[in-house]
């Protein structure tokens, strides 16, 4: 894992919004379990190594999702990454990976058949290289948050096919070399295990084969970035992560460029833990791929109010940890990533009305219990468990 030094909070490099295709260019300590509300004006991690970051050392990247595009475009604030200078500095210090939320989904790259605008993905990019962070690429075929003029447009499958395969040429090739992974097929099943041939546009008016052609066209365009298939409720082994393996294990037998498997990981107490997570993860590393957990958050059922009791941290602070400890004990799970780390910016309670709290952090920045069992997990791997600069 890289390290890196820790630029200033507002240390955001200019980017370049790019237009057609042919023209695309180069591109605190205290307060670990304070409530919100409790003044504090420090975030966490800034003045020491106390840092999930730190914790995790070599065992595997931390990561985070940048909020920002989709769901976000519609609330009642500004755009946190580019207006909320102490979530950047937080994002510098505690993680060592990002991924981005939406702004490298289609709707947002794709504004019209002839343009890209890759202005907020590049900044995400440029911080990440000025921070020494990673990035995980998402994603490149999906079945939703696709624009209009794809969706509604009248397209032959010749048509559809030249647009996909320039879409993936076009993102992957502009951060070729800078990329550590690539979400290239996302969603592919359905809750019932069934692929999607009639949900995603792709699927249904190319057919399966275009799964393998996703692959195949990422790696020519970046033959250095790891390729994964990514699902939610995939956690256990059941009938969809079975859907999964049996499909990865055709496409690698086809030659295919699949390199990694991967669970988001949105997870609710509401529900029993997936206790086989480490299990299904090692069938996967045993086909010789790479997993990762890429979107983890632990919503609840909020109370009256809205403020969680402690028992629904305590418990969600236990789902984080059961998570970690299952993930660095699979060899060759190299990346966990929490989606979001702030309630506010949360995804969550839009998707899931009446639930919430699925962050690691407060909205104040203070930690929640759910932070310390990430932490905890992590440094125990890594063997930095009682490290002085944890406890600080």
């Amino acid at each position: 894992m890289r390290r890196r030094q820790i630029l200033a909070a507002g240390a955001l490099a200019t980017t370049t919004a790019a237009v057609g295709p042919a023209a695309v260019a180069a591109p605190a300590p205290s307060g670990r379990t304070t409530p919100p509300g409790n003044g504090s004006t420090t975030p966490p991690g800034l003045a020491t190594k106390d840092t999930l970051a730190f914790a995790a050392g070599d065992v595997l990247a931390i990561g985070c999702a940048v909020a920002g595009g989709g769901h976000h475009l519609s609330q009642p604030y500004p755009a946190p990454f580019t207006h909320d200078e102490t979530y950047r500095a937080v994002l510098a210090a505690e993680f060592t990976s990002l991924s981005a939320e939406n702004q490298m989904k289609w709707d947002h790259l794709r504004p019209s058949r002839d343009a890209f605008d890759f202005t907020d993905a590049d900044a995400i990019m440029e911080f990440a290289a000025q921070n020494g962070l990673v990035v995980r690429g998402h994603t490149l075929m999906w079945h939703n948050q696709i624009p209009a003029w794809v969706t509604e447009g009248e397209h032959s499958p010749e048509e559809l096919r030249a647009i996909l395969k320039e879409h993936i040429e076009t993102v992957v090739g502009r951060y070729a070399g800078r990329m550590q992974q690539w979400d290239v097929v996302n969603e592919i099943f359905d809750d019932a295990a069934v692929l999607r041939t009639e949900g995603n546009i792709w699927i249904r008016e190319l057919g399966p084969e275009i799964i393998a052609d996703c692959f195949r066209w990422a790696h020519a365009a970046d033959p250095q970035a790891l390729l994964f298939v990514n699902d939610y409720n995939v956690e256990g082994i059941n009938p969809k992560s079975d859907a999964y393996y049996a499909l990865i294990q055709d496409l690698l037998a086809d030659g295919v460029p699949v390199h990694g498997f991967s669970t988001q990981g949105h997870i609710s107490i509401r529900y029993g833990f997936p206790s086989d997570l480490a299990e299904n993860l090692q069938r996967f590393a045993d086909l010789g791929l790479q997993t990762a957990i890429t979107e983890l958050d632990v919503r609840m059922d909020l109370p009256e109010g809205g403020r969680p009791t402690e028992e629904q941290l305590a418990k969600q602070a236990e789902y984080h940890r059961l998570v970690v400890e299952a993930a660095v004990s699979v060899e060759g799970c190299r990346s966990l990533t929490l989606w979001g780390v702030l309630d506010k910016y949360s995804w969550v309670p839009g998707t899931f009305p009446g639930e919430g709290a699925a962050t690691v952090l407060w909205d104040d920045f203070t930690r929640k219990p759910a932070y310390d069992a990430v932490q905890d997990a992590l440094a125990e791997a890594s063997g930095r468990a009682g490290h002085p600069a944890l406890r600080s």
